[in-house]
């Protein structure tokens, strides 16, 4: 019997010692008080939900509430804009374009029409100065009337009016994304919801996610994306790591930091939605917190939908708050609440 019983403990014991040297790493972080914040809020923040974090490459945190989860697709709109612009500086990584070209030398009808200074950077950073709708609706409705993004594109070249000069104020809009997403369909021959599937969703491992559209209308690199919370928590990590996902690279560092880079800070803002006030534009991003040193440690890309994925730099971790239904602009509070509960677990490593 005294046999049988040390037998057992022995082999007992090697899983107790892998049990005890994990504890440490499941109990690391209380995230109590972001369960209670996001079960206070469940009404305004709608009733299906994801919210994701991710450091030191795996899941601290995960929430799925209602019928929805991670795997679950749906339409992210503003989110698409970082989607990309990543895809656009997979171009000047390789050297086939420069942010700092004029689009005039893909799109030569841009010259015609008195458009001939706006460049890529302009697009990607929403300083072209070209006419556009403020209203989320108008934009979404305008856009129905056109089936190739070829033809949306040259509307804004000949139809729009420059209300000033490119790089001299900045009004966020879909026309300069539209804009760049086009030279990249100049640039390769390929249509742009292709180029995505081909450079950012399949190495980033997104396959529940497609700019693919089925109602004969215009692909739409501003906001036309649909995507799952997992799906663009790969992208997170793909930014978070520098332009590293699972060992291979997506993006240089330096096209990171570009990206992460205030373009146009101490220019007048004509429009910006409500969820952004008081940030400025990187290249498809937010820039929401800076170091003493002026780097950004904190951006984001929001959606009207209600999706806001964010990376921290500071703290080392990527974080996506995923819903399926419309929010309106007004829950950025709560989304700085989520991100204010987080932190309080997470201790900073810059100043």
């Amino acid at each position: 019997m005294t046999y049988k019983v040390r037998l057992i403990c022995l082999k007992c014991s090697p899983i107790l010692i892998f049990l005890l040297f994990f504890q440490p790493v499941f109990s690391q972080y209380d995230f109590g008080q972001v369960d209670q914040m996001l079960q206070q809020n469940q009404k305004a923040l709608g009733k299906e939900f994801v919210a994701l974090v991710w450091k030191d490459g795996k899941l601290i945190y995960q929430k799925e509430m209602g019928d929805f989860n991670a795997k679950t697709p749906a339409p992210i709109a503003s989110c698409s804009k970082w989607l990309t612009a990543a895809l656009v500086m997979t171009f000047v990584d390789e050297g086939k374009i420069s942010l700092d070209d004029k689009v005039t030398k893909y799109l030569p009808i841009f010259g015609k029409y008195m458009k001939g200074y706006i460049t890529i950077r302009n697009c990607l950073s929403h300083t072209t100065g070209v006419q556009a709708e403020s209203g989320s609706l108008m934009r979404i409705v305008s856009r129905k009337k056109f089936e190739t993004l070829e033809e949306e594109v040259n509307y804004f070249a000949t139809k729009r009016e420059i209300t000033s000069n490119p790089g001299t104020e900045f009004f966020y809009s879909n026309v300069g994304m539209d804009i760049a997403g086009r030279v990249l369909e100049v640039v390769s021959r390929k249509t742009f919801d292709r180029l995505m599937l081909e450079r950012i969703f399949r190495p980033l491992k997104m396959k529940n996610s497609s700019f693919s559209v089925y109602d004969n209308s215009a692909v739409n690199p501003s906001g036309g994306a649909q995507s799952s919370a997992n799906d663009y928590l790969n992208f997170l990590i793909m930014i978070l790591n520098k332009g590293m996902f699972n060992g291979k690279r997506i993006l240089s560092e330096k096209a990171i930091a570009e990206m992460g880079k205030a373009q146009f800070p101490d220019l007048p803002v004509k429009y910006t939605p409500k969820v952004a006030e008081g940030y400025h534009y990187g290249l498809g991003e937010w820039i929401l917190e800076s170091d003493s040193k002026g780097n950004t440690t904190v951006m984001s890309s929001p959606g009207l939908f209600g999706t806001w994925p964010y990376v921290d730099l500071c703290r080392d971790y990527a974080a996506i708050f995923f819903v399926k239904s419309l929010l309106n602009e007004e829950k950025k509070e709560l989304y700085l609440q989520f991100k204010e509960s987080i932190d309080g677990q997470i201790p900073k490593k810059c100043e």
